[in-house]
């Protein structure tokens, strides 16, 4: 009997994600994406895979080489796909004929194009394009970046900056068709706010998008619903009512019908999602789940999924009802739904969904599913019995040869009597009768939610031999508009308690569980929430915080959303500088005892680094040990898709700090 090794940092190289499945008009022609880490490049490839799911045959690869193909799009009569590809150095759309053949690029832009949508007739494509003050819709020569003098930077926008994008200089989101008979592209918006393409209506006459054409779009917060009639010199017209936030716009098949996801923004970014239909005849909008307590959409964390896509409202070929994806205690659910407003699960399971695709005929849909001890593969699932048959199996060798932890799911009660969900994982190797160090990860978000979700990290961590323990606290999404809402404008208040509780219950319940041997990290949110307990408690041994946020008082003016971000969470601005110094962990650097390891991204504009770097002087300053890397060339989205280099380095970084402290 061959034992199974424990997982390492490395294994990042050799995992991989399937994602983005895309069932074609026929209901069994099936591409999905694999990407995977290219170690020598120290880079990523995607590709498309195909499957006949009549014939269920191995995955068939589409596109070869070391770049990234994605994004793929059945065209109406599913003989042709376009997609995605970065083979010539920017992101541009590619035409494949399904039956062979070379793929024909038909957008060359200086800036790339994205979010390819076919017209009903197959013979357009709308797509995404950022365009500059000096940039043309199509440029052939576009591609290559042309030299540029070095310039200042004018400002005049506080959105001026993304952590996504970097510095926007002007750029702004617009929307273009290509013919693809003539090659020709016509810009079908323009002005200085961003468009969003959303969908192509069946009858060919209107594109739907979103934007916020407000005045001062500095101060406003929305994302409105627009018909585009492009018969009509590419009249606008406005469907939402200029409150709320909308988007995953969806087409019922006989287009009398828009499905949407959005709020009213009642509580801000804290707002639940929910499902709304406009109805084109009446020009009315109505909500489906007024009345219903869940998140729809997928807001689970992850550290490993590559270009995972939730797609909004599928409508069934009766034009009367459809399938979502809703977030939901530690899950992602299937569910079912209609214009009566009835929901019903379809696929209800300890699960994270991130991926869904179905036939329209309300027989088979095809699910992308992770789950603590999978890393991610597609299944079709049998709509009128719910049974799942696995179609991909992308990381079998992966799993045959590592042996992984299965979180056990925990409830207790908070300080206050408030219900908390969560899990534990054993180490890798647990024995009975040991006694482990634990370590509590804290998510980013805040309004984020933990879940039954393969969790790279976790894993790396239950391999080096500690417990892991996490929990979603109060202001985390999948346990209702309350919950979610409850840590605004008091941050490090009963979110800190929840965290406290959690930890107190895994000691008193896991005997294997050794109280004096605690760790403690997290990211973001969990970065802020780290840097808060090690200066309010000296119970963790030792401590991680990455990407944090330590100081409310820059961060208001240095983070890409830091004003606004700040006034909706802190419940304060800088006319308030007492309650916004009151919530910054800064203010307590002169309580930390913990050991603390400090990691930030150099190009992060969300946390930008300057939070890490207050906090790590002012602990240095005092003679506190600490350390702090400084990761280049990286956003905040480092642990999740930065360069596979850094990701490595950064979870050795982690290893070796709780090897050294706890």
């Amino acid at each position: 009997m061959t034992t199974k090794r424990t997982i390492t940092a490395e294994d990042l190289y050799t995992l991989k994600s399937a994602t983005d499945p895309r069932l074609a008009p026929n209901g069994r022609d099936l591409l999905y994406v694999e990407t995977a880490m290219l170690k020598e490049k120290n880079d990523y490839s995607a590709h498309l895979f195909y499957i006949n799911l009549d014939e269920k045959a191995k995955p068939v690869q589409w596109t070869y080489g070391e770049h990234r193909n994605h994004s793929p799009r059945w065209s109406p009569d599913g003989s042709r796909v376009a997609f995605i590809s970065n083979r010539t150095g920017k992101n541009q759309i590619y035409i494949l004929n399904a039956g062979g053949g070379e793929a024909k690029q038909v957008t060359f832009s200086r800036n790339g194009a994205g979010s390819p949508v076919w017209s009903p007739d197959g013979t357009k494509i709308a797509f995404s394009i950022s365009l500059g003050k000096d940039d043309s819709v199509s440029d052939r020569d576009g591609e290559q970046e042309k030299k540029q003098e070095l310039v200042p930077l004018e400002v005049d926008k506080m959105k001026y900056k993304s952590d996504a994008q970097g510095f926007l200089n002007g750029k702004v989101a617009q929307v273009a068709v290509v013919d693809l008979n003539s090659g020709e592209i016509t810009q079908i918006t323009d002005g200085k706010t961003d468009y969003h393409l959303q969908s192509w209506s069946p009858d060919g006459g209107k594109i739907a998008v979103t934007a916020d054409l407000s005045d001062d779009t500095d101060s406003t917060f929305l994302n409105d619903v627009y018909l585009i009639d492009v018969k009509a010199d590419n009249k606008l017209q406005r469907v939402t009512d200029g409150t709320g936030y909308f988007g995953s716009v969806t087409w019922s098949p006989d287009g009398k019908h828009l499905g949407l996801f959005g709020h009213g923004r009642e509580y801000e970014n804290a707002t639940l999602t929910k499902l709304w239909v406009y109805d084109i005849s009446s020009g009315t909008l109505k909500c489906l789940t007024n009345n219903w307590d869940v998140q729809a959409g997928d807001t689970v964390v992850g550290d490993f999924q590559q270009g995972a896509v939730t797609p909004g409202m599928l409508w069934a070929d009766d034009n009367e009802s459809f399938y979502f994806v809703a977030t939901d205690h530690g899950n992602t659910v299937v569910y079912y739904g209609n214009l009566k407003g009835e929901i019903y699960p379809a696929l209800l399971d300890n699960q994270h969904v991130y991926g869904l695709a179905a036939d329209g005929r309300n027989e088979r849909a095809v699910v992308a599913i992770s789950k603590a001890d999978q890393p991610g593969d597609l299944y079709t699932l049998n709509i009128s019995t719910g049974a799942l048959e696995q179609l991909t199996n992308v990381n079998a060798d992966f799993l045959k040869e590592v042996t992984l932890s299965q979180p056990q799911a925990i409830n207790l009660s908070a300080k206050d009597g408030t219900e908390l969900h969560g899990w534990i994982m054993k180490p890798a190797n647990y024995e009975e009768g040991k006694k482990y160090p634990l370590i509590l990860e804290i998510h980013g978000g805040p309004h984020a939610m933990y879940a039954n979700t393969f969790f790279h990290e976790f894993q790396l961590l239950a391999a080096e031999g500690y417990a892991v323990l996490y929990i979603n606290p109060r202001g985390s999404l999948g346990y209702g508009q309350e919950f979610v809402n409850a840590v605004r404008g008091d941050y490090g208040g009963e979110d800190y308690k929840d965290l406290m509780a959690a930890v107190d219950y895994a000691i008193d319940s896991f005997p294997f569980v050794d109280k004096e041997r605690l760790g403690v990290m997290g990211g973001s949110y969990g970065g802020f929430m780290t840097n808060w307990i090690v200066g309010q408690t000296d119970r963790f041994k030792a401590a991680i915080t990455l990407r944090s946020i330590s100081n409310w008082v820059s961060f208001y003016g240095v983070s890409d959303i830091g004003y606004y971000f700040t006034e909706w969470q802190i419940n304060a601005d800088l006319n308030d500088i007492e309650t916004l110094w009151k919530h910054s962990p800064l203010a307590y650097a002169g309580n930390i005892k913990t050991p603390l390891l400090i990691m930030h991204g150099e190009k992060d504009y969300r946390c930008p680094v300057e939070q890490a770097e207050q906090l790590f002087i002012a602990l240095k300053r005092q003679g506190k040990e600490t350390k702090f890397i400084r990761f280049p060339e990286s956003n905040h989205e480092l642990s999740r898709s930065g360069k596979p280099q850094l990701r490595i380095q950064r979870l050795n970084y982690i290893t070796e700090w709780f090897k050294d402290h706890i």
